[in-house]
């Protein structure tokens, strides 16, 4: 999936949404209450839910805040067609609970059919319930995930990159994790999928800012696609070669020669005028020894961020046990949408989400590539040089 362009807007909501699909002016504490207490006194799995809003959040994955907002983006779609999804009881499911079956499903990981026992639905229902919502944040949640739209902007994404370890003009960093599949042997496409630790997987790459917000992603490519070649295949790097993309504003040296826009990345992508990765080697200088530490720390906010977007929006952590792969580069889609909202919101991230480890691939080694470019060489030695 190329970039996809939209001014992101944070909404602020100032009318509380009612479960029904319509907002009202009642307060918080009441909205807190009403319909929470109720879902969770009617649901078998959630009956200890009813400690409070921190409880809330560790089931849904979004504070209460976030889940209003969500609910008013998708209120349209999920409630214009009829679809009679009730519980077992008969009783209809409001546009709250269709919302907390989706994020229970993409948050938790776990089967339809646990769901559905755990909530009391039948599992189709939860299938019917997590799809539509994938469909309708698709299209509605969009412009939570864009590529800087003018220089205003992008000059705050450079500014908070260069205070993590001073790298100037920085304007993203790029990595790649795999979401892995199980597939039936009777699938006869399932060695199309098949990667080099013969695990079925498929591939998402994601450029990030410094707050961990995704700037753009791709996937749907299979994982034993090589970093180089899947970030070969993208829009992004098209558009750069084309010189459509980092081609902003240049920032100045003290010897008045100029740097321009780039991303990092790590050993496995190539080094190019716009994409900087470490110098490899061991008897370095001290420039260029102290410029891959910096590199090394300033790459870390791709690793947390895909890190914790596994961490919270489980379905895509584990193994998936044969999912359709055309809807499952929607649901990515949607997991890293959801992880930007929370961002844009401003969610807190309490103690227990944040992962134990940053190690987003687990099993998968280090990638080199050996592809060269010298004007990307050049951009390199000009910023090892500051670090004299």
């Amino acid at each position: 999936m190329g970039p996809i362009r939209g001014l992101r807007k944070k909404k602020k909501l100032e009318r509380k949404l009612d479960c029904n699909g319509t907002a009202s002016d009642s307060s918080e504490k009441d909205d807190a209450i009403d319909w929470w207490d109720d879902f969770s006194k009617r649901t078998n799995g959630l009956h200890s839910a009813s400690k409070g809003l921190d409880r809330f959040k560790s089931i849904f994955k979004v504070s209460r805040k976030t889940f209003d907002y969500i609910c008013l983006l998708v209120k349209d779609d999920m409630t214009a067609k009829s679809g009679h999804f009730t519980f077992l009881n008969g009783r209809p499911l409001s546009l709250c609970d269709q919302v907390a079956v989706a994020l229970r499903r993409l948050g938790s990981g776990e089967s339809l059919v646990t769901i559905g026992d755990s909530l009391g639905l039948n599992h189709s229902t939860v299938s019917q319930v997590t799809w539509r919502f994938v469909e309708s944040m698709e299209e509605r949640g969009l412009h939570h995930l864009h590529w800087p739209s003018n220089e205003v902007e992008m000059a705050q994404v450079k500014s908070k990159f260069e205070k993590i370890q001073g790298l100037p003009n920085c304007c993203g960093s790029i990595d790649t994790t795999h979401i892995t599949m199980c597939l039936p042997a009777s699938d006869p496409t399932s060695y199309v999928w098949l990667d080099d630790k013969k695990n079925h997987s498929m591939v998402l790459q994601v450029i990030v800012d410094a707050e961990m917000r995704f700037r753009d992603i791709l996937t749907g490519l299979p994982g034993k696609l090589s970093d180089w070649l899947v970030f070969q295949s993208s829009n992004f790097h098209k558009l750069c070669d084309k010189g459509e993309r980092l081609n902003g504003k240049r920032f100045e040296l003290p010897d008045r020669s100029e740097i321009r826009e780039y991303i990092i990345g790590d050993s496995g992508y190539p080094l190019l005028p716009y994409l900087v990765t470490p110098y490899d080697g061991k008897e370095l200088s001290t420039s260029k020894t102290e410029f891959n530490k910096r590199h090394k720390e300033t790459r870390l906010v791709v690793q947390r961020a895909l890190a914790m977007l596994k961490e919270r929006w489980r379905i895509i952590q584990g193994v998936m046990w044969r999912p359709d792969k055309h809807r499952l580069p929607r649901i990515i889609l949607v997991c890293c949408l959801l992880h930007n909202i929370i961002i844009d919101i401003g969610d807190e991230t309490e103690e227990g989400e944040v992962p134990l480890s940053i190690e987003h691939d687990v099993d998968y080694k280090q990638q080199v590539c050996d592809v060269f470019d010298s004007k990307g060489a050049y951009v390199r030695d000009r910023l090892s040089l500051l670090f004299i």
